[in-house]
């Protein structure tokens, strides 16, 4: 299941939106075929490893099939691969976690197990989530993973007050978090960065197949035609007020306006969080200013915090997040640090929100 969850990781940056899976066929404990999910439309895992058994000229009946996520039972882009193990004779097939997707949820091991092969669930299961942390939030709360990331001096500040703020961390810790673009379905901004930065919001410092998709939030519709953002088209703005000639020229230019208000005339952060679940965005990777920054967590719509720590003192300078202080230290906002890792000269902290901020 190891290897099998190896292999999964192969399709980081190329399965969305269809989870990362990998799949091992064993027999008399040699490794005979293993393979992973490929592209959306093309082969899952198991047709891959029993296809890659076949090229090497073993026959898979009575084998046993690792898979790092339960068999699909159901008719998507693709056929159900339980239909295919059960036609080729698989005699034993091992998940590591049920798929939370409705279509499938144990229906999978069930035609298994219905079909005479013997079936069990839950080896390397939490390894197996976290591949597909995404996926599983996106079947089973109908929104993405959100991650937000930032870059901080030790005490905290994430630029000065003219809007410096490259760089804080190091090239490696800068690196690292491209990596983590990459593997997002999708990487959120706000207007505030885009007129202040102009970023391009792609993956640049490591090598992937697909770009993520981006998304500006932009109450007004403020955004400039020219803004780097925008450039090849296929950008999402989100907007709280239309402007039909802004849309239009917008819509030439290849990119899309969504409109989600909120009774403050603002955008509707949460039902934008079920817009990106509807829309198959499975982790949502946002890279935005404080005052967006604080708005997201105000409203409950992040999972996780990616924040490097660089070791350095920047003093009175802008903050990670734009939030009032409570009145009561009781009423904190609460997290729990999930995986602390040194990277280059920094320090990479990944720290998840307790379930009461969900």
């Amino acid at each position: 299941m190891a290897l099998a969850l190896a292999l999964a990781a192969k399709g980081m940056y190329t399965t969305t939106p269809n989870p990362r899976v990998g799949c091992v066929i064993v027999r008399d404990g040699e490794v005979i075929g293993a393979g992973h999910t490929q592209p959306a439309g093309q082969a899952h895992a198991e047709i891959m490893a029993m296809r890659d058994a076949k090229e090497r000229g073993h026959d898979v009946r009575g084998a046993t099939a690792y898979v790092t996520l339960e068999p699909c039972n159901h008719h998507g882009r693709t056929p159900p691969c339980s239909d295919a193990l059960v036609r080729e004779g698989l005699g034993r097939v091992v998940a590591a976690i049920a798929d939370p997707n409705p279509l499938v949820a144990g229906q999978g091991m069930a035609k298994l197990a219905a079909a005479g092969i013997a079936v069990s669930a839950g080896l390397l299961a939490d390894q197996a989530y976290e591949m597909n942390i995404g996926f599983f939030s996106r079947m089973q709360r109908k929104r993405p993973w959100v991650r937000m990331k930032a870059a901080a001096s030790l005490d905290g500040m994430t630029a000065l007050h003219s809007g410096e703020s490259q760089w804080i961390t190091g090239p490696e810790a800068r690196a690292d978090g491209h990596a983590w673009r990459a593997r997002a379905c999708a990487i959120l901004t706000g207007i505030g960065t885009v007129k202040a930065d102009d970023p391009q919001l792609n993956v640049r410092a490591v090598d992937t197949p697909r770009q993520p998709r981006r998304i500006v939030v932009d109450s007004k519709l403020d955004i400039g035609l020219d803004a780097k953002v925008l450039a090849g088209g296929g950008t999402w703005i989100v907007a709280a007020v239309g402007n039909p000639d802004k849309e239009a020229a917008l819509a030439a230019a290849g990119n899309e306006v969504i409109l989600l208000p909120n009774a403050a005339g603002k955008v509707d952060l949460p039902a934008l969080m079920l817009e990106l679940g509807r829309r198959e965005i499975n982790e949502l990777h946002v890279e935005a200013g404080s005052k967006l920054n604080g708005s997201l967590v105000r409203e409950g719509c992040v999972d996780e915090l990616l924040v490097y720590i660089a070791p350095c003192l920047i003093g009175d300078a802008q903050g990670m997040f734009a939030l009032q202080a409570p009145e009561r230290l009781d009423a904190k906002i609460t997290l729990k640090f999930h995986e602390v890792r040194q990277v280059g000269d920094d320090l990479r902290i990944l720290a998840r929100f307790t379930p009461q901020q969900d």
